[in-house]
């Protein structure tokens, strides 16, 4: 430690114009190559490229000036060693350029991996403060001694020695390859979703088993690379199954429960269901929920395990179409087969209601305050409500049943009152101890 700081302060101290200068020429020579390279990349990218392509393109933006410029400084390194001039700048150069480069990409893959917000924001100030630190740690060669006391920082487990060193590496090519695993599957999900030949369903089936097979692929690789046996998981396994079986039970359920979802295809992104008094669309498939949303622009999570577990009614499950009714009644004075007509019509003007299967009109039933009618038509996307249907045909009806003097009845009920007999009020009067009233000249 005392020796690398030794080195630099004489470097500083022997400091000279002619000995700065070729370094300086390659610096400013690197940077303009860089600042070139990253602007003929800007140019030579379109904006309407779409997919892989374009992913590739904001990477190899995002990389190109420090890669540029790393490339060109070890080229200028590598000429002044051969002219046996002094290099000490472009050697500070070279691993702040790559710490450089390792912070764009990594922070790329976690904006791509990640949803934005303020936890992405976090999770890039600890990326570049982290790299930054061991790079200042290395320059001022302190790097090996913080690596062996990390290493003597160990616990053994039996046969197993684990230390912070190997710890730290652990979480570092963890959350490196998670990145990637999270990725490489946003790129898959995009690809599928955009693929004409596979249904929503089967998109989002193929979307979490890639992600579930990369993620599980990346752990296990990470911990080969560590050196941690993996037989000695199988206690860890053995008490994960406890533990799904006690605590975890309703999360692996609906873990599970999302997996028969997709695979079954009963339920779909884009179907219209109703589970208890929730009805809307279905908008995504998750591993632990569904996102369905009704017509009020509300959102509702409801767990997987709901769905196997209870009834769901799946309006579009084989068939979109679905039939409305929209009862009406009418009163024994008026011309019942006119009205039916009238419904009929009204109902084939209706822009959503379906021509195949045709209307249609029946008479339901002789009621006690009119006669019942019932008008029956097909809608085919009934994701954009069966409500408004119903108040345009019913609306619709009101006004020609105006303009064709049909009357749509209300209750109505007669009241008739009836003369109670005098021998009736006499008795009555006598079993309730009530005495007739008294002559006005009694007892004069």
């Amino acid at each position: 430690m005392a020796e690398t700081l030794q080195v630099w302060l004489a470097a500083l101290q022997d400091i000279q114009l002619l000995d700065l200068l070729p370094q300086g020429l390659v610096l400013l020579v690197a940077a303009g190559a860089a600042f070139l390279a990253q602007h003929l990349l800007a140019r030579l990218a379109h904006d309407d490229t779409k997919g892989m392509r374009r992913l590739t393109e904001r990477a190899v933006q995002r990389i190109a000036f420090p890669i540029t410029m790393l490339l060109a400084v070890l080229v200028g390194r590598e000429a002044l060693a051969t002219l046996e001039h002094p290099r000490w700048a472009l050697d500070l150069a070279v691993p702040l350029l790559i710490s450089l480069a390792i912070i764009r990409i990594l922070v790329y893959l976690l904006r791509k991996g990640l949803r934005s917000g303020p936890l992405v924001k976090a999770w890039e100030h600890i990326i570049s403060t982290g790299i930054w630190l061991v790079v200042a740690l290395h320059l001022l060669g302190w790097l090996p001694g913080v690596m062996q006391a990390l290493d003597r920082l160990a616990i053994d487990l039996g046969p197993v020695r684990v230390s912070l060193l190997a710890t730290v590496k652990l979480i570092l090519l963890l959350s490196v390859l998670m990145l990637l695993a999270m990725w490489a599957s946003n790129i898959i999900d995009r690809r599928v979703a955009q693929s004409p030949h596979l249904s929503a369903g089967v998109a989002a089936g193929f979307s979490k088993v890639s992600k579930f097979v990369l993620i599980t692929v990346a752990f296990l690789f990470v911990l080969n690379i560590v050196g941690i046996d993996l037989t000695a998981l199988t206690v860890f396994g053995g008490a994960l199954g406890v533990g799904l079986g006690f605590g975890l039970q309703r999360i692996a359920s609906n873990f599970i429960s999302g997996f028969i979802l997709v695979f079954d295809r009963s339920i779909r992104p884009g179907d219209v269901i109703s589970v208890g008094t929730k009805f809307g669309w279905v908008e995504e498939l998750h591993a632990r929920y569904i996102v369905v949303r009704d017509r009020d622009g509300v959102e509702t999570l409801i767990p997987n395990e709901n769905l196997i577990t209870t009834e769901v009614i799946n309006w579009t499950y084989s068939d979109p179409n679905v039939r409305v009714k929209v009862p009406v009644s009418v009163s024994y004075d008026d011309d019942v087969e006119q009205a039916m007509e009238i419904m009929l019509e009204i109902a084939r003007e209706n822009p959503r209601v379906l021509s195949e299967p045709a209307p249609s009109c029946r008479l339901i039933e002789f009621g006690d305050n009119g006669i019942h009618l019932e008008a029956r038509v097909w809608v085919a996307d009934p994701e954009s409500g069966l409500g408004g249907v119903r108040s345009d045909i019913n609306l619709k009806i009101w006004q020609r049943f105006k303009e064709a003097g049909i009357t749509i009845p209300f209750p109505q009920r007669d009241l008739h009152i009836k003369e109670m007999p005098a021998t009736t009020d006499k008795a009555a009067g006598r079993q309730g101890g009530a005495r007739p009233p008294r002559p006005a000249n009694e007892g004069l």
